[in-house]
């Protein structure tokens, strides 16, 4: 299997610091305010975000694929959640999922659904993390 990369370089304290974040082609400035609060710049949460939105949508496409269906369309937004448990902590993910898969009907899709919740990578990652799930044929 593959090993992949990112790096983040912190400078200053945790309120007048900043940093920036590193990954593939991206490259992106983070403080105290992009993270806590409404400041321009991304933030880990951002990160973890697209990186669950991107597994979620892949895995729910090989679900679908080996069935010999193909998905015309697989959209996912990730929600996630930063609360306080003694210190920040991610409470939860709400990930939103829009399908388009010709042929497909609505109970197998959402069998599908749930099974990538399950199973793709970055949700077993956060297995201790509450995720809810929306997920929706269209078309």
């Amino acid at each position: 299997m593959a090993t992949r990369q990112a790096t983040a370089k912190w400078n200053g304290t945790l309120k007048a610091g900043n940093g920036v974040m590193k990954y593939g082609n991206f490259e992106g400035p983070f403080t105290f305010a992009s993270r806590f609060e409404e400041g321009k710049g991304t933030n880990p949460e951002e990160l973890v975000g697209a990186a669950h939105a991107g597994c979620y949508s892949m895995f729910l496409a090989a679900l679908i694929s080996a069935d010999n269906m193909t998905p015309t369309r697989v959209q996912t937004t990730a929600s996630v959640h930063l609360g306080n448990d003694d210190g920040p902590k991610i409470t939860s993910i709400d990930l939103v999922c829009e399908a388009e898969v010709p042929g497909l009907d609505a109970e197998k899709f959402a069998e599908y659904a749930q099974k990538a919740k399950a199973k793709c990578p970055i949700s077993r990652l956060f297995a201790g993390t509450q995720i809810n799930l929306s997920a929706k044929l269209v078309g």
